[in-house]
């Protein structure tokens, strides 16, 4: 009843006053909905990251180095949620949750006394005024690069979606100095305290050095040109460097001693779907991962080049009903940095998932790709083609789906999980050898 009735309002005024009529419904649902819980978020020390990618890394280091520092937690993310130690999956499909959902997760870390609420938050939410009346303590900033397009349809509206965060003056700022959109973000004041990082030199938390291994990243840094810290993390690539080192920025403003943010970053061993080695001793590594942008596909690529000894197998797609001019750009990317790339479907939603995977072959071709692509829609049997073809040293990459526990094709939900596909094939091809 609720869409009939949305479909026929848009259908029948101007563009214009649908947006004025949505805006004022959100506006007033978010009040409504914060009324009934007794809005919780007034008795609560939030710290919200946004940004394109690395926000549920970057949460989880909080989380730990607040625990480490004997903090009581609760967190929302992409992958997981929890509260006060007690965790689940995030099996919502979404970032984050409906209004009533976010409002229902706050009363219960409100009820569990947490110190803190860390928050994954996407242009979305704040678009759509699902966090109105949650004041924010603490805001970080990753990086803007492309996605969401189909949404706010252009990068300056997507970064004007992120900024409301910042627009509402936190109490501390925490911005990513060597991304391209750092001028944009800067310009939004903190009540009391701003900080940078990255291996910009006016960054404020600044990146003296980064070191990968196979199994994980080392970065030297000096917080305001005088103290000296070195962070550890299990997760490979330079990218979680920048995620650890924005994690360490926001808990040095908020006071955590040092030793505290060195063994909280080294706590975090790993995140579902977030660079996952799906099984082990087969002689080649297999990696689920998140990456569903551009930026992230190529820094993921990157990483992964630097570990291998052999060959990158990649298999991925893209999502329907999304952002539909990255799918070229992603191709080329895969074109670029993978040795073998087999295309299948991610998750098609209502669009014909044929069309899907031409627009990212448009891409792959560009790139003069198509000799070492093999396109296999079946997700299932292209994982297996990539098992069946990994030789000693190599990495199979398997992108997009990362943690998430279902499919949803033809506007239904099929269960899948990357990481159990992985393992069952990966049995049944060791049993046959």
């Amino acid at each position: 009843m609720k869409q009939k009735l949305v479909r026929g309002i848009r259908r029948g005024l101007p563009s214009g006053a649908v947006r004025g009529i949505e805006e004022t419904y959100r506006q007033g649902r978010s009040h409504l909905v914060a009324a009934r819980y007794g809005y919780p978020a007034r008795w609560l020390r939030v710290i919200a990251v946004t940004g394109t990618n690395g926000k549920t890394t970057t949460v989880n280091f909080i989380n730990e180095i607040l625990k480490q520092a004997g903090c009581r937690t609760a967190m929302f993310t992409t992958a997981i949620i929890e509260v006060a130690g007690v965790r689940q999956l995030n099996d919502l499909n979404a970032t984050v949750g409906s209004t009533a959902r976010m409002q229902r997760f706050l009363r219960d870390a409100r009820r569990a006394h947490v110190d803190y609420v860390l928050l994954e938050v996407t242009s979305h939410a704040l678009h759509q005024h699902k966090l109105d009346h949650v004041p924010i303590e603490a805001a970080i900033m990753t990086n803007l690069t492309q996605d969401h397009l189909d949404y706010h349809k252009s990068m300056d509206r997507y970064a004007a979606a992120k900024a409301k965060l910042f627009a509402a003056q936190p109490k501390f700022i925490v911005l990513n100095r060597d991304d391209d959109w750092y001028d944009y973000f800067d310009q939004f004041p903190a009540s009391a305290q701003k900080i940078t990082y990255g291996t910009h030199a006016d960054a404020e938390a600044h990146i003296d050095n980064i070191t990968l291994y196979r199994r994980g990243t080392e970065a030297s840094l000096t917080i305001d040109h005088q103290t000296k810290l070195e962070l550890a993390t299990a997760l490979p690539g330079a990218f979680n460097a920048y995620n650890m080192v924005a994690a360490a920025a926001c808990a040095y403003l908020l006071g955590v001693k040092l030793h505290d943010i060195q063994e909280g970053v080294a706590n975090l061993e790993a995140i579902p779907g977030r660079f996952e080695r799906a099984v082990e001793g087969l002689g080649y590594d297999v990696i689920v991962d998140y990456a569903h942008t551009p930026d992230a596909l190529q820094q993921l690529l990157a990483a992964t080049r630097q570990l291998t000894k052999n060959r990158v197998i990649l298999v991925f797609g893209a999502c329907g009903d999304r952002d539909q001019s990255k799918r070229p750009v992603m191709g080329e990317i895969a074109a670029r940095g993978a040795d073998r790339i087999i295309l299948t479907d991610e998750e098609s939603y209502n669009e014909d998932p044929d069309q899907i995977r031409q627009m990212v072959r448009e891409g792959i071709e560009r790139a003069h790709g198509d000799g070492k692509m093999t396109e296999i829609a079946d997700r299932r049997d292209a994982i297996a083609k990539a098992l069946s073809i990994a030789k000693k040293g190599d990495i199979i990459l398997i992108t997009g789906m990362g943690h998430e526990v279902y499919r949803i094709i033809n506007g239904k939900k099929i269960p899948w999980n990357d990481t159990e596909v992985v393992r069952e094939l990966a049995t049944t091809l060791h049993q046959t050898k």
